[in-house]
Formats: structure tokens, sequence, C-alpha cells
């Protein structure tokens, strides 16, 4: 047999093979949807939903997209050209420049602060929701069900509502102008607490915590040792959803500071939007939408590396039934 004579039954051979694996594939999906059961392993490929996760995926890629060319450009680059297409140069480099030495350096002050409120608020209302939601979860206490009651009361109240009662109350304080105005409101995470009473009442078992109590672990060490490594996705969770609402933050810290020493970076950038409209002011939009581009590269990067946390069933086979 020639060398072609056996290329090609080589590929009529892999051919047979691709439609065998196929149709192993649908006879297999079917018997999964008898059963009423989902092979995420084998999914059932629709064309439909490839398209409209597409568009989805197209809607939601599309701010970062016009924010990422028009960083490229000059100012008046941003004026003269289309908003999806190049400038006449290439400015990156020199808005990011820009960004960092315009205004005294300010904007290394705003990111700064954005950080402070970040890891002292975020962090810490993610501490309270972990060790509040456990409490919740696995002791049984006089008054639980009105804690519930004031949890789901609290979630269904919007936090912009909310807003000028802080603001009354912190100027009766003295604190209003202080990061105590954005450190303190930020420590308080309905959902946050709610998520994690509910990831812990699933996630950790109630006889692995009587095997260390038997054992003679007390409840702090349970609690640190055994119970915090299994609500990993749900501290990830929650972490993620405290940091991006403490980062993106606006009107509570618009009412709340005056002093641009203490701004974060969402008032302080839409204070650079804003001087245009000023008497003299010079625009400086390419500068606003270089530190939008800079402001969203945490975020990305703490979901990029928080991701392999979300991971469920992290508890599945630590106790046999």
């Amino acid at each position: 047999m020639s060398l072609r004579q056996r290329e090609r039954a080589a590929k009529k051979a892999e051919k047979l093979r691709q439609k065998r694996v196929l149709a192993d594939e649908k006879a297999e999906r079917k018997r999964s949807a008898k059963a009423g059961f989902a092979n995420v392993n084998n999914p059932r490929r629709s064309i439909t939903l490839t398209i409209v996760s597409a568009i989805f995926a197209i809607y939601c890629l599309f701010p970062f997209a016009y924010l990422l060319i028009n960083a490229t450009k000059t100012q008046p680059d941003f004026n003269s050209t289309f908003g999806l297409g190049p400038g006449h140069s290439f400015a990156l480099i020199d808005n990011i420049v820009g960004v960092f030495t315009y205004g005294d350096g300010i904007f290394t002050r705003w990111l700064l602060n954005t950080l402070l409120y970040v890891v002292v608020g975020a962090g810490g209302a993610t501490l309270l929701a972990i060790m509040g939601g456990y409490a919740l979860a696995k002791f049984r206490f006089p008054g639980r069900k009105a804690v519930f009651a004031v949890i789901i009361g609290s979630i269904s109240v919007p936090g912009i509502a909310l807003a000028v009662p802080q603001f009354l109350l912190f100027a009766k304080l003295g604190l209003t102008n202080t990061p105590w105005a954005m450190l303190i409101p930020s420590l308080i995470s309905p959902f946050g607490l709610y998520l994690m009473w509910i990831f812990s009442e699933q996630s950790v078992p109630t006889e692995l915590l009587e095997a260390a109590r038997v054992d003679g672990a007390s409840e702090w060490h349970t609690f640190w040792k055994i119970s915090l490594p299994l609500l990993s996705p749900g501290i990830v969770t929650t972490a993620l959803f405290t940091i991006v609402a403490t980062w993106n933050n606006y009107f509570l810290p618009m009412i709340m500071i005056k002093d641009p020493n203490w701004y974060p970076l969402t008032i302080g950038l839409n204070q650079w939007k804003n001087q245009a409209a000023t008497s003299g002011g010079v625009p400086i939009q390419h500068l606003v939408i270089t530190g939008s581009l800079l402001t969203i590269i945490p975020l990305v990067i703490a979901f990029l590396c928080l991701q392999k946390y979300w991971q469920s069933g992290l508890a599945a086979g630590a106790v046999k039934e």
C-alpha cells in the first residue's frame, strides 16, 4: 500500500471515529434527558445559545474596549476621531504619566484613599459577615429569627436611601469630611452577612463540628481551623461583592467628603470630568479615560486571581454518611 493510500485510509478511519463519538454523545444526552439529569461533561450544543452568549459578551466588553482604545489618544484626537477608532498617535504611555502627574499627583492620593477604604472597609465587612453568618448558622440563641428578619429588611432597603440619614448622623458626630465617614458605613454588609449565613449552613456539616468538640477543640479553634477552609468559596464571593461595592461607591463619598485630599477615585475622576464646565477649565477627557482604565485594572486582577476559589462542594466527602 502506497503512502497516499495509507493517508486516505487514516483520514477515513478518523472520520468514522468522529462519527461514532458524536453518535455516542448524542445517545448519552438522550439517556440523561430521560433520566432528568444533565451531563456537564457532554453538554447539548446549541447555536442559538452560542449566539446569545456572544451578544452578551460583546455588550459587556464594549465599555472596556472603548476605554482601551480612547486611552491611547491625545486630547485633540479624542475630540476629532471616531470613538472606536485609533487616533493619529499612540499616546497611552504619555496619558498614564499625565494621570499620575496632573494636579501635583493627586491621582495617586485618590488611589491610596480608595485602597484604604477597600482594605479597611471591605475587609472589615467581609470579616464581620463571615463571623456573623457562621454564628447565626451554627448556634441557636434567643432572637435568632428576629435577627434574620432585620437582615432581610436591611437587604430590601437600597443604600442610597440611607445616605442622607447617615450624613445627618455623621454631621452630628463631627465625622463628615473624614475617612471615618467612608469606613464605618462600609463595615456593614447585610447581603454579605446573609450570604455567609446560607453558605455556612450548607457547607459546614454539623457532624464535623461535633466531632471537633468531642476531640476537645474550642469553638474558636474549630472556626479557624475547620470551618474557615470550608467557607473559602463563600468568603471569596462576599469579599468580591464588598470590594466592588466599596471601590465603585460614588454617592456616599459625594455627600460625605468635600476635601479633595480624601476623595476616592470615583469622585476624583468625576471632578476631572466636570473641570471643562468650570470657568477657565481645561478639558482633560483623555486623562479621565486613562484614569478610568487604570481604575478598573485592580478589579480585573482581583477577579482573575480569585476565580479559582469559586468552586462548590469543598465540604463534599468531609463527613461519611
